[in-house]
């Protein structure tokens, strides 16, 4: 009966996509990321000086509306290239490959940001759902459905050992009028955050330096459960 209310009302579908791109994908890939930055950085020493941003910086739009080439996402985001691959038998396929594309931002005032970022792909399978008429699942079902999907993977990432510093989380809702550098602004300002993050540890390696580090509650997002979307932060982007 518990299954069938469950069924009913669609709440397995984020939890069970959370889990299959964690268990399936995020488990594989997230713990060799740090290795990847470190061989580029050691090839490329001028673009990657912020090991905070040493991870893979995974978009999560809560429309569920994903571009496959970033570039055309946001003209302030360019692809550098792609990082080491991994390549790896699963599930019957041989030399199975899992690699990751290193962009560069650029932010208001013309300053390259460098990182590694891409979305959520089982935000696809919930925006094709909204679309099938077999899928019968609502643009509210898929707003909440994807909401779930973000706090249910934080969850899953947060209680991971393996996967612990290893990804950034960037979770957003677009604003009703289109901005064409929304994007972009929306993943410099992670990167700052990141960047604060190493300058306050530096810091509290040196007591007699006061720390410049922001509290901890201005970097969590918050993902409101109402029924109308909230603002997922207050720093007025």
């Amino acid at each position: 009966e518990m299954s069938e209310m469950s069924e009913r009302s669609k709440q397995n579908v984020a939890h069970g996509l959370a889990w299959s791109y964690y268990i399936g994908y995020l488990k594989i890939v997230l713990p060799r990321i740090k290795n990847s930055m470190e061989e580029f950085s050691r090839a490329n020493p001028n673009l990657l000086t912020c090991r905070k941003t040493w991870k893979l910086h995974i978009l999560i739009p809560l429309n569920c509306d994903i571009y496959d080439d970033l570039e055309k996402a946001d003209s302030n985001i360019q692809y550098v290239t792609d990082l080491t691959e991994t390549t790896l038998a699963r599930a019957g396929t041989k030399k199975r490959v899992y690699k990751h594309s290193l962009y560069a931002i650029r932010d208001e005032e013309n300053q390259l940001w460098h990182c590694a970022v891409e979305y959520a792909t089982p935000l696809q399978s919930l925006y094709a759902m909204s679309q099938d008429e077999c899928a019968a699942f609502s643009r509210k079902e898929r707003l909440e459905q994807a909401k779930l999907f973000y706090r249910t993977l934080e969850e899953i990432l947060k209680g991971s050992k393996e996967c612990a510093d290893t990804y950034r989380l960037i979770a957003y809702e677009e604003p009703e009028e289109a901005e064409p550098h929304f994007l972009s602004r929306e993943i410099v300002w992670h990167l700052r955050q990141e960047h604060h993050e190493e300058v306050s540890v530096l810091e509290e390696s040196h007591p007699h330096t006061p720390s410049t580090a922001l509290d901890s509650a201005e970097l969590n997002l918050q993902i409101s459960v109402s029924d109308l979307p909230q603002p997922l932060r207050s720093d007025g982007f």
